[in-house]
């Protein structure tokens, strides 16, 4: 079961015990290998379709890209991303939507339900602050709790309350001094409790620190594969840091992805 909620590999969850392997690929606008070449069409980044402001656009967006990544027999497609624009040198702001959380919010809702019309799973992303390119992998984003609720949560509660999306990724930075990826509050308390989120979490590529940690705060799936750490989640459940139920509830959610 540790084994299980970690990758096989850079793109696929790990086959084991009757489960088959998942395949989930980069987006949000063109489909993109890790290491295999793949032909796929480069959609418009979503800097642009949000200059649009049509939810229509952006839904049928989503609907032909999941269209490519089932031709290729990919199962998730890794986006949209809908980060806050707050930082002009921010590497990722072309495939962010806006500085405004409704705008990012509807549009991502808009593009999760035409992708998952094609049986493919979205994957909203990156959850959450994590809006600057220095230290983006072990920065601390301080926001106080106003700012915090009603730009950097409401495009999250959006997507994920009116897009239903099959995926969240957890980004890498720290907010307020907490890692996300071992945040209870973000990724239980507020994701599951508040918005009544039902989906899998899914780290982003490098971004858990601690596993067993990982999964008790609501991360069910490190990725890419850290087989070398699964003996720590069996060690966590011997140590009572960690409940066998918790490991089995991340299964569950993986298993139904």
């Amino acid at each position: 079961k540790a084994a299980l909620t970690t990758g096989a590999d850079a793109e696929f969850t790990t086959e084991i015990g009757g489960i088959p392997k998942a395949h989930m690929l980069d987006g949000p606008h063109g489909m993109r290998a890790f290491g295999e070449h793949k032909n796929s069409v480069c959609y418009p980044p979503a800097c642009l379709t949000a200059a649009s402001f049509d939810r229509k656009v952006t839904e049928e967006v989503g609907n032909s890209m999941a269209k490519q990544y089932k031709a290729f027999g990919v199962g998730m497609m890794l986006g949209p991303g809908l980060n806050i624009k707050r930082s002009p040198l921010c590497g990722r702001n072309f495939e962010y939507f806006s500085e405004d959380p409704y705008l990012a919010g509807e549009l991502a809702a808009a593009y999760v339900i035409g992708a998952q019309k094609e049986g493919i799973a979205a994957c909203v992303k990156h959850y959450l602050a994590n809006n600057q390119e220095f230290r983006r992998r072990n920065a601390s984003s301080n926001v106080d709790e106003r700012a915090l609720h009603e730009l950097y949560l409401e495009n999250f509660r959006i997507a994920v309350q009116k897009g239903e999306p099959k995926a969240v990724m957890c980004s890498y930075n720290l907010v307020n001094g907490e890692q996300v990826s071992a945040s209870k509050r973000f990724l239980t308390d507020i994701l599951r409790g508040e918005w009544d989120y039902k989906g899998m979490v899914v780290s982003d590529w490098g971004a858990v620190k601690d596993r067993a940690k990982a999964i008790h705060a609501g991360c069910d799936l490190t990725m890419p594969s850290e087989h070398n750490t699964d003996n720590a989640i069996v060690e966590a459940i011997k140590r009572g840091e960690l409940s066998e139920e918790e490991l089995d509830v991340s299964c569950s959610r993986i298993e139904e992805f």
